[in-house]
Parts: C-alpha cells; structure tokens; sequence
C-alpha cells in the first residue's frame, strides 16, 4: 500500500486535510482500553498501520494478553475511530500476537500515568 496522501472532500466541497498516518494515529489515540487509563496507541499495542491508495486503512495491533476482557470491544472500538477520520474509505483492525505485547512497548507517558517507572 501506498503513503501517497488521499484527500477528502464532502458534497458541500469543503476540503479535508490529505489522509495521513498522523491522522489516523489521532483516532487510535481516542481508544482507551476500560481498565487501563492510557490509550491503545501511547500502550504499543498498535503495530502497523496500512493506508492504500484509495483511502482504505488497515491496522495491526495485540492486546496485553490473549485473556484481554476486552478482547470484543477494543479492535471494533479501533475500528470505529479509525473510520471516521475523513477520508478513509473503508477501515480494518487485525489482532496479530507476534511479537507478544509486553511493557516495554509502552510510551514513557503512559508509563508514567501508570507509574511504572
């Protein structure tokens, strides 16, 4: 897949800002996981992010364990918030478990609204 910028636009003609990984890193930064006060992206459990040519986005990214209780919910909710950045086109989230998630994933910011130092 391509990192060729697509852009937006609405019946009105109002222009959006070209589809980017920044963007769509935005949107994955609005997940929250419910027990962890710290978002998907800042805990390093996205591990790729995929934007082709006709403004399809495809995510890669784990859970803290294969027993996550929100297993369900965190990839749909990903799912969701990536989709509604303008100008994607479609949105698909895969769980992969290679490599395991472990801490040192972790930005230091949610390191340290964790206080895990």
């Amino acid at each position: 897949m391509s990192e060729t910028p697509v852009s937006a636009w609405t019946p009105d003609g109002e222009q959006h800002p070209p589809l980017s990984e920044e963007g769509v890193i935005a949107a994955l930064k609005t997940v929250f996981d419910p027990e962890i006060p710290v978002d998907i992206y800042e805990l390093g459990l996205v591990y790729a992010i995929e934007i082709g040519d006709d403004g399809s986005v495809k995510v890669e990214m784990t859970l803290t364990t294969p027993s996550c209780p929100s297993a369900q919910e965190l990839p749909f909710m990903a799912e969701q918030a990536v989709g509604s950045v303008p100008g994607v086109t479609s949105s698909k989230v895969e769980i992969v478990w290679d490599p395991p998630w472990d801490p040192s994933r972790m930005s230091e910011d949610s390191r340290l609204a964790m206080n895990m130092f």
